[in-house]
């Protein structure tokens, strides 16, 4: 009896073991075994989890294959001297290290060095968008389309970095071409998905993918006047310049640029990248074609930003806005009543952020517009119309003849020149005398070659005196057919004046 009874109970606890092992049901309406289906139910999931993995990933892939057409590598080509073995001990480097520049009574031998960048065509009829670095004094460009065929290009206008966006507009001849979209750079939300697609290293068609991870930044050390960049992790490396960065509907939202690289020998990517966003692009786009040149508004003053302490002094209730710490005489910003120590807090009813996005609103707007501008003077706000001028060199050489002329003028690309004023005039001896000092010239460039340095004072351009820039920009303009330029040249710390000759770069 008991082992009977024993018997019922252990396989009892069988059957009881069963229905938790296996998930078995029993039903109070309908008294049948009834399994439970949780491995099943997990592997639906499953599968409609890689469903939609699936989808997205061809989503991705047709986006990839509609955008790759229309993104071109360009190379560049250009001439330069024959670098010298640097185990020479009287090599180039040694000799002009002790003793300047040496002369030479035979030209140089030239090789040819060639450049790689990318570029996006925007229209079926050829305009390429893409950096002014990638083609900057290139003496040949090339398009390569991703089907192999190669166009010669040539520059439809450039916005130079260290006064403007770094973006040049090149042309091709061709009809019916593959382009990109332009989107608006606007609605881009911070975590949102773009590629990357570009040459870097050579590598064409290249493409990485990413997110944006910021807006509205600035150079972060980057040699660009106009700054307002989209920060990706999407992977972009030398080579990726000039090229696209989109949207995952295929829209063009920015124009690769620059990288922050990490110390020491490292120069790849390290998941910051910058591309400048395609708003600001087509607009400077739209100048080049329809004008050679962009145009930016210009108010005159010099700004400083604004940190917790002085928004205290200013009694701002926080960090706001761009606080004027000069504003001169005889500008747009003087004859409006723009004073120093001024807070600009709102420019044509925008609320401005900090100096940088003061910067790129007062650039945007049109030249001889007449604009409300809000300052914060001692805590109290106050509303003045400004009417902008332009922003040309010329205006801001008015200002005291300060800072250096950027070189990209044409004839000497390779010398940076600047107002003598009296400190320089002091510190190179050229008490009493007139003309524009060299502030920086490229190493073994033909400037170099000719003995002009840094402090070198040019005082004629074919027997025309120069007094400052706005002479030399204006001879230059007069000489630009001429292939060799004469000049008059006078040396630091009375070491003498010659007449020296250059080629004309922009011959």
């Amino acid at each position: 009896m008991f082992k009977s009874n024993s018997t019922k109970w252990t396989i009892s606890l069988v059957v009881i073991a069963l229905i938790i092992a296996v998930g078995i049901t029993i039903s109070p309406d309908n008294p049948t075994f009834t399994p439970q289906t949780a491995i099943g139910q997990t592997n639906d999931s499953l599968n409609q989890d890689f469903e939609y993995l699936e989808r997205a990933n061809r989503a991705f892939i047709k986006v990839v294959n509609r955008a790759k057409p229309a993104v071109v590598q360009i190379t560049t080509t250009r001439s330069v001297p024959t670098r010298q073995n640097r185990s020479d001990p009287f090599s180039d480097d040694w000799f002009e290290f002790w003793f300047g520049p040496r002369d030479r009574a035979e030209p140089e031998e030239q090789e040819e060095v060639r450049g790689l960048g990318s570029g996006v065509i925007v229209s079926e009829d050829g305009y390429i968008l893409t950096n002014n670095h990638v083609i900057e004094r290139a003496e040949g460009i090339a398009v390569v389309l991703p089907n192999g065929r190669e166009y010669k290009a040539t520059v439809v206008g450039k916005d130079a970095g260290r006064q403007g966006t770094d973006l040049a507009v090149l042309k091709i001849d061709g009809n019916d071409l593959p382009i990109l979209l332009l989107g608006n750079s606007e609605d881009l939300e911070i975590g949102e998905w773009v590629i990357a697609i570009g040459s870097p290293f050579g590598l064409a068609q290249t493409v990485t993918r990413g997110m944006v991870s910021a807006k509205g930044r600035t150079s972060h050390g980057i040699d660009i006047a106009y700054t307002d960049f989209i920060q990706t992790d999407a992977a972009i490396n030398r080579g990726n310049s000039g090229g696209a960065l989109i949207n995952i509907r295929g829209e063009l939202i920015g124009i690769n640029t620059a990288i922050a690289t990490g110390s020491g020998f490292s120069y790849g990517n390290v998941g910051v990248g910058f591309a400048i966003p395609t708003n600001l692009a087509k607009r400077v786009m739209t100048q080049l074609i329809e004008k050679g040149e962009v145009e930016r508004g210009w108010l005159g003053v010099s700004l400083q930003p604004i940190d917790y302490d002085l928004a205290e002094k200013l009694k701002l209730e926080e960090p706001r806005g761009a606080l004027i710490r000069e504003a001169y005489k005889g500008t747009p910003a003087h004859k409006a009543g723009i004073r120093r120590g001024d807070v600009i807090v709102e420019f044509n009813k925008m609320t401005i952020r900090d100096m940088n996005h003061l910067m790129h609103v007062v650039a945007e707007t049109g030249v001889g517009e007449t604009v409300e501008v809000k300052v914060s003077r001692k805590g109290a706000e106050k509303v003045l119309k400004v009417k902008l001028e332009k922003r040309t060199p010329e205006v801001l050489d008015r200002l005291a003849g300060r800072g250096a002329d950027e070189g990209d003028i044409g004839a000497f690309a390779d010398i940076q020149v600047q107002n003598l004023t009296n400190e320089l005039a002091a510190r190179y001896g050229y008490e009493g005398e007139s003309g524009v000092i060299v502030a920086a010239v490229e190493r073994r460039s033909p400037a170099a070659r000719a003995g002009i340095g840094v402090g070198t004072l040019i005082q004629e351009i074919e027997d025309v005196e120069i007094s400052n820039l706005k002479d030399y920009r204006e001879r230059i303009q007069a000489v630009k057919d001429q292939p060799k330029i004469l000049l008059y040249i006078r040396l630091p710390n009375n070491r003498g004046a010659a007449f020296v000759t250059l080629e004309n770069q922009s011959d």
